[in-house]
């Protein structure tokens, strides 16, 4: 199993990019306004249900790929620096714009509200490439099995990730007036992103499989 250092250093790169402003919060605080707090957990818990697809699908992916290929260990966590490096890019590049919500949504059922919550992850590629690219500095051969360890990232990375949203939701109005009070955060955030993705692009690259 992973070393709980290991899992301390994850659970606080994944708390520290679920506090990073994006469509998933946007939506959810989006939903909140429109239709309620209860709309928003439920549209909360098809999101939640999305990140589980991908992290099965890239747990399995990831197992099947390091049993298969040698050195694709090697091969994958570079390409995961790449990744990181170029999110780290994109995050400083990024135009500063004020944190914005549609507070016009449609009413829609629990089912319809789940739905929509599952969708937008799932059909959303750029969270496989993310967690292909952000669980292999964690996951390392030689502490067991490699399906097991990409599904301890998972429960990690879901509970962190619903706690947070949780309770954005549960305080949708003042997130949304707090973040269109302060523009500043989104500059001071896209900075502080970018050095944390570089900084685990630069571990991964030392990271070597035993």
């Amino acid at each position: 199993m992973i070393p709980t250092n290991d899992i301390l250093l994850f659970a606080l790169a994944a708390f520290i990019m679920v506090l990073s402003p994006g469509p998933n919060m946007i939506y959810l605080i989006s939903r909140s306004l429109s239709q309620g707090k209860n709309a928003g957990i439920i549209s909360l818990l098809g999101v939640m249900c999305g990140f589980l697809f991908h992290i099965l699908m890239v747990s399995f992916g990831l197992t099947a790929i390091f049993l298969a290929i040698p050195y694709a260990y090697t091969v994958v966590k570079f390409l995961g620096v790449g990744y990181l490096l170029f999110l780290a890019y994109k995050s400083i590049k990024s135009d500063t714009e004020i944190f914005n919500t549609n507070q016009e949504l449609q009413s829609y059922k629990p089912l319809k509200l789940f739905n929509i919550g599952l969708m937008t992850n799932v059909l959303n590629p750029k969270m496989s490439v993310f967690y292909l690219s952000f669980f292999p500095q964690f996951i390392k051969p030689e502490n067991g099995s490699i399906l097991g360890q990409s599904f301890q990232l998972g429960v990690v990375q879901i509970t962190i990730s619903f706690a947070v949203n949780f309770m954005i939701v549960i305080s949708a109005a003042k997130m949304a007036t707090w973040f269109s009070q302060k523009p500043i955060w989104a500059r001071i955030q896209k900075w502080f992103m970018a050095s944390v993705l570089t900084g685990l692009a630069v571990k991964m690259a030392f990271t070597k499989a035993r």
